[in-house]
């Protein structure tokens, strides 16, 4: 059952345009319902609508570019009510229900009327489903006794009339010849009015042909109407013909062709004269198509219509395909040529072409405009049609819904673009903790914001995912500057403590200064809020001594300021300071020793003639209680020995003996006894090495520690070990007459021999030259790995390298 109600406003809207039926449906009144659509015959009454009585009958059910109901019928249709051909009528039931079954249905009946009275010679009409060709039959008056006859029976005859036609059609297959009836079985509609005789075809029939008309892909049906009653035959072209292609797309534009002449259509080509040519747009002629950015033009051969994608009266609409999204335009036009030609007169040719584009791909940006100088993050995600709506984001693989991200103190807000788009922003504080904070070059952070948006498309609301990488390089980090200053015996360092071990480190030398360090080697560190105090003591380990004179000293310390990871140096912070200072020993890293000697005898000795254990070895300067020497340790009678993982070198300080005036016997001597010992304490590993290669420069050896001893002479005798004067180099051959330069870089195969010399340049009678280890590594560090020894305890063992 179903109920018979009034239709609510704005439901339904209708028109007639170019002699068809046009009727709309708001699907803003049928969402979440079904329809159905039922032509309402007089005679018969209600028949549901469907494909094969739709195309039969001249009817059309589709939906246009809205998403909205779409109904079309010709006024030559089989259940229109046709008023001398001027005045039509057509009856369309629309039934609404809430259920598929179509159960407790509302109906509404919805009457629509047409007047058309311009009818040309011939009309074509070529729908989304059907073709049809409809021309005027001009019967002649055979005699004036049979035309009162005729005229009085013509009523009854238009009634049972088209019984009696028959229908010829022509395709490769060869000629066929059937009855109305017979045709009606195939899927055809052939009927007359008053005035007209029309032919109705679906496309692509047994008896359709397709051939090619200016390169265009044409449906054609070649068919003649006969009718024969006894005095009278009647033959009517009926052919038809019907573009079923003609479509192709750029990135920008769609463009439609349709021929200009169609010779089946056209018998004498050289009558044939184009009257006017509309284009229809949503069921409207459009009176100035330039003004919406079409384009249609003709030539000899061709109609062509251009539109651009996104023109006004189609629609854009967003979807997503494997993952990506783009967008497709669907745009329903028409197209009205009207031509004549000798043998129909006139000819309105009329086309009804719903096109949509394929699946355009469009990939999303991301605009940055980002404002360093408010440390904002303003990305701008688009372009997007207004379908899509933002639902969801990530921020560095944290999900938040919209709600939470807002929550969180994230912004986002629409933004539309000029090209009717519009886009997503997002604001996010270079602060936030979720974005990605890295130390770069010298005073620089880059933030880095990763999105990852998921959007909603379309009606269908089918997700969308993005991501996006953005990132901004601010100087907004300051080097820190540290501050040096002494008192009468340590240097001092005062250093920020922002930034370190977040984004550098400190070190001494190719150490990390850390706590255990600064304690280990005698250093005091201390901090408050903002700084970190080196104290570091005159003689403390890591102390360079730039000049040493007479009782001063100018000491330098440094320390290096460097990036965590890369440990590239950024700053150097230096203290200098000159020191007065009257007794000290320096031992250099190149083996000078530096002494500043104090020695306090009574009576009181002649510093100008003290002396190390060589006495041509004097002092470079002296007052009347201190001494300074300054000599290396290959000379002055250095003596050297090894204790444990040190070398010690070894010198004293002596005055000579000195026989006072002879004023009475006996005779009197100053003590001449007294000795000051002097030890330079070195790393094994870390001294000077004689070698005839070369040594990094970048790294400076460690200074030695030094100590003085005072001693008598008459204290036990301890056996020394004099400085060796030992010389090693490479020969280029087995002469041993040319050699490298020292430092120079030596090339050769593992295979080939090398020729080293250790000389021993001392004259002394009781020393002798012992080779104890000897070895090669494939680097300057003599603790680098791996290493093939030559010698070991003095036993040559060659252990050939693996590789060069």
């Amino acid at each position: 059952l179903s109920a018979l109600c009034m239709l609510p406003p704005g439901f339904v809207e209708s028109s007639c345009q170019s002699r068809i039926f046009w009727m709309k449906l708001n699907k803003l009144l049928l969402q979440g319902k079904f329809f159905q659509l039922e032509i309402n015959d007089p005679y018969a009454g209600p028949i549901l609508l469907d494909e094969k009585l739709a195309s039969r009958c001249g009817y059309v059910l589709s939906e246009d570019v809205w998403g909205n109901p779409i109904f079309r019928a010709s006024v030559l249709g089989c259940h229109v009510a046709n008023e001398v051909d001027e005045l039509f009528s057509l009856t369309v039931n629309i039934k609404i229900s809430s259920f598929s079954s179509m159960r407790a249905a509302v109906t509404y009946t919805y009457p629509m009327y047409c007047s058309y009275s311009s009818w040309a010679s011939r009309e074509i009409v070529c729908e989304e489903n059907y073709m049809e060709v409809s021309v005027r039959t001009d019967v002649p008056a055979v005699s004036n006794d049979y035309t009162v006859a005729w005229m009085s029976a013509l009523p009854e005859t238009q009634n049972v009339a088209y019984q009696q036609w028959q229908l010829m059609f022509v395709s490769p297959s060869g000629r066929k010849r059937i009855t109305v009836s017979d045709a009606a079985k195939l899927g055809y509609s052939f009927n007359n009015t008053l005035s007209r005789v029309y032919l109705r075809a679906p496309y692509h029939t047994n008896e359709s042909d397709v051939s090619v008309v200016s390169g265009v892909n044409m449906n054609m049906v070649t068919s003649t109407s006969m009718y024969r009653q006894r005095w009278l035959l009647l033959l009517i072209d009926t052919t038809v013909s019907c573009p079923i292609d003609g479509i192709s797309f750029t990135d920008t534009t769609l463009t439609w062709t349709v021929p200009r002449v169609i010779p089946t259509l056209v018998v004498q080509e050289s009558t044939f004269l184009s009257k006017t040519i509309l284009l229809g747009v949503d069921g409207q002629v459009v009176v100035n198509p330039e003004e919406n950015n079409y384009l249609l033009e003709h030539n000899e051969t061709h109609i062509r219509i251009t539109i651009p994608v996104g023109a006004e009266g189609g629609k854009l609409k967003s979807a997503v395909s494997g993952g990506i999204y783009g967008i497709i335009y669907s745009v329903d036009l028409f197209l009205e040529h009207t031509w004549t030609d000798a043998d129909w007169q006139t000819t309105k040719y009329t086309v009804i072409k719903s096109i949509t584009t394929p699946f355009m791909p469009q990939m999303p940006t991301v605009i940055n405009n980002t404002l360093p100088e408010e440390r904002l993050f303003n990305v701008a995600f688009g372009h997007f049609l207004p379908d899509v709506s933002l639902v969801a984001i990530a921020i560095g693989n944290v999900p938040f819904t919209l709600r939470e991200a807002q929550h969180h103190g994230f912004k986002i807000y629409e933004t539309l673009f000029s090209n009717r788009t519009k886009g997503f922003v997002l604001e996010v504080s270079f602060d936030d903790p979720y974005v990605l904070k890295e130390y770069v070059n010298r005073n620089e952070t880059k933030y880095t914001l990763l999105v990852n948006y998921t959007v909603s498309v379309g009606p269908e609301m089918t997700p969308y995912y993005h991501s996006a990488e953005v990132e901004c390089v601010i100087a907004d980090i300051e080097i820190p500057e540290a501050v040096g200053y002494c008192d009468k015996e340590n240097l001092y360092l005062a250093i920020p403590t922002f930034g370190l071990h977040q984004y550098w480190n400190l070190y001494l030398g190719s150490k990390p200064l850390s706590r255990h360090v600064a304690l280990t080697n005698g250093y005091l560190a201390a901090t408050n809020s903002t700084h970190l105090i080196l104290q570091i003591p005159l003689f403390a380990v890591g102390v360079i001594y730039e000049e040493v004179f007479f009782q001063k000293i100018k000491a330098r310390f440094d320390v290096a300021l460097r990036k965590l990871r890369t440990m590239e140096t950024l700053q150097m912070f230096s203290v200098r300071c000159n020191f007065n200072y009257p007794a000290f020993i320096i031992c250099q890293p190149d083996g000078t020793i530096m002494i500043s000697a104090q020695m306090k005898t009574i009576p009181a000795i002649d510093m100008s003639k003290t002396k190390l254990r060589d006495s041509s070895c004097k002092p470079r300067e002296y007052n009347e209680e201190h001494a300074f020497f300054k000599f290396h340790v290959t000379t002055c009678g250095t003596s050297v020995r090894f204790e444990g993982d040190h070398i010690i070198y070894e010198n004293e300080i002596s005055y000579e003996k000195e026989t006072l005036p002879e004023q009475s016997t006996p005779t009197i001597t100053r003590d001449p006894d007294y000795r000051l010992s002097v030890l330079c304490y070195y790393q094994a590993k870390e001294t000077l090495v004689l070698s005839a290669f070369s040594t990094n420069p970048s790294t400076s050896p460690s200074f030695g520690s030094g100590t003085m001893i005072p001693r008598s002479n008459i204290a036990a005798y301890r056996r020394i070990r004099q400085t060796l004067n030992v010389v090693s180099r490479v020969s280029k051959d087995e002469s041993f007459t040319e050699f490298y330069e020292p430092n120079a870089a030596i090339l050769e195969r593992p295979a080939e021999p090398m020729f080293l010399e250790v000389e021993l340049k001392d004259e002394s009678p009781d020393v002798e030259l012992y080779l104890e280890n000897c070895w090669i590594t494939a680097s300057l560090d003599f603790n680098s790995t791996p290493r093939w020894n030559i010698t070991v305890d003095g036993q040559v063992v060659i252990e050939k390298p693996m590789h060069s």
